[in-house]
């Protein structure tokens, strides 16, 4: 948002150091579990709050 512009998966995926597989999982599935690891990468990469990202949904 920040650069006006759209950004790939793949893109993503290499800035923050994430696997591939990994972020299209996650971008395409609601209940796939990833790691605190990968969730601080994208946090970074996107400088955001981990809230910003993902949500809690009870069941």
């Amino acid at each position: 948002m920040k650069e006006e512009r759209k950004i790939t998966l793949d893109e993503v995926a290499n800035a923050a150091g994430v696997n591939k597989a990994a972020m299209s999982k996650m971008a395409n599935n609601n209940n796939y579990s990833t790691t605190t690891r990968t969730l601080d990468a994208l946090c970074e990469y996107f400088d955001c709050k981990i809230e910003e990202i993902i949500t809690h949904k009870k069941k």
